[in-house]
């Protein structure tokens, strides 16, 4: 039987700052003005692009596509273009590869639309000429899995096999010895996640690249490692600058959750055996402080609130009441507060957060 749970507490919340902005535009009867023919918006104390979106009848994804907003970060007194809910669906990307075509339907991402089709969500966005990962029900996508979905006007020039050949750029990186593979980072990858797709361990890329932290950069070729190749390399302690001590006295093992630079770390007693970057609670629903035990575990389940509906939520750690720890597939902006109130883990590290811990493991967690 599969459980489902959803935080009510977070619903109360939401609840509450759902009602107060409507309240106070009904009063003072303010609508926002039409300049060239464009609706706009001034974003006014406690509104989120959710409920903005329920004033003019458009998603709020589309709101966040026409402003070039990346996630859904909003501030007050920020001027917001509305898009017209009755105009058109933007015109298909030119598809000159056999590519497939993708309609985006309700809870989509890119990342969920990527594993579908067995392909990084970069390379969709690409495809797409999509900056960001904003997209919207009833977008048409094309999926590259048949090589470039650029126009065939565009496709390089073959080189004659007489070319001659170009030297090779002497700062290139090296190239893998043998067992080993290279993986050039897109935007939005994590090591966790390049791990992950190759099925080592990301302390094991960082010690076959000489990484000193665990912080990569788009465009940057990282060498992979065989499977089993630097098998006792570990997360460093100290790979956020700070080598963060244990709470004193504690023999057991449990979580320390740092909400000042956005780190879960794992010890077992008095040694730290892994830590990771995380996104936890923002305004209005920030993350619970206090010491907690984790009361049930979800290899999947479903969560919903006020503007989201996010299924099969990887690796969830229920801590207190609706306040969890979870893998995350709908945004790679780890390091920033982003959730409501939940510690968001890179999938990955959730699956091992998982089977490490129990039900009765101690959640600490700290301003």
């Amino acid at each position: 039987m599969r459980w489902r749970f959803r935080p009510l507490a977070l619903l109360l919340i939401m609840a509450v700052t759902l009602a107060t902005p409507s309240l106070a535009l009904a009063e003072t009867g303010q609508r926002p003005t039409a300049q060239s023919g464009q609706t706009t918006h001034v974003v006014q104390a406690g509104e989120t692009l959710f409920i903005i979106s329920q004033i003019y009848g458009v998603s709020w994804t589309s709101i966040a596509a026409a402003n070039g907003i990346v996630g859904d970060r909003i501030f007050a007194g920020q001027t917001l273009v509305i898009p017209d809910p009755n105009a058109p669906a933007p015109a298909a990307p030119v598809n000159n590869a056999s590519n497939p075509v993708h309609i985006v339907q309700a809870g989509e991402t890119l990342f969920t639309i990527g594993l579908e089709y067995g392909i990084v969500w970069t390379k969709i966005a690409a495809a797409n000429g999509i900056s960001g990962d904003i997209v919207y029900v009833g977008q048409r996508l094309v999926i590259p899995v048949n090589g470039t979905a650029a126009p065939a006007e565009a496709a390089p020039t073959p080189v004659p096999a007489e070319a001659t050949p170009v030297p090779a750029d002497p700062t290139a990186a090296p190239a893998p010895a043998e067992g080993q593979r290279s993986h050039v980072v897109q935007r939005g990858e994590t090591l966790a996640l390049i791990a992950n797709q190759y099925g080592v361990t990301w302390p094991a890329i960082m010690a076959a690249n000489n990484l000193a932290s665990d912080v990569i950069y788009s465009g940057q070729t990282l060498i992979i490692p065989a499977a089993g190749e630097y098998s006792d390399a570990v997360a460093p302690a100290n790979n956020v600058g700070v080598n963060k001590q244990p709470v004193a006295g504690r023999s057991d093992k449990y979580f320390l959750v740092d909400l000042s630079d956005q780190r879960l770390y794992a010890f077992e007693g008095q040694t730290l055996v892994r830590q990771t970057i995380v996104s936890t609670g923002r305004w209005p629903t920030p993350t619970v402080i206090g010491e907690f035990k984790i009361w049930i575990k979800l290899e999947s389940t479903r969560m919903t609130g006020p503007g989201y509906d996010l299924p099969n939520v990887p690796y969830t750690m229920y801590f207190y009441q609706g306040y969890g720890i979870h893998g995350t597939y709908w945004h790679n902006n780890f390091g920033t507060p982003m959730s409501h109130g939940c510690v968001n883990l890179p999938t990955p590290e959730a699956q091992w957060a998982f089977y490490w811990a129990d039900v009765g493991t101690t959640v600490i967690v700290t301003p």
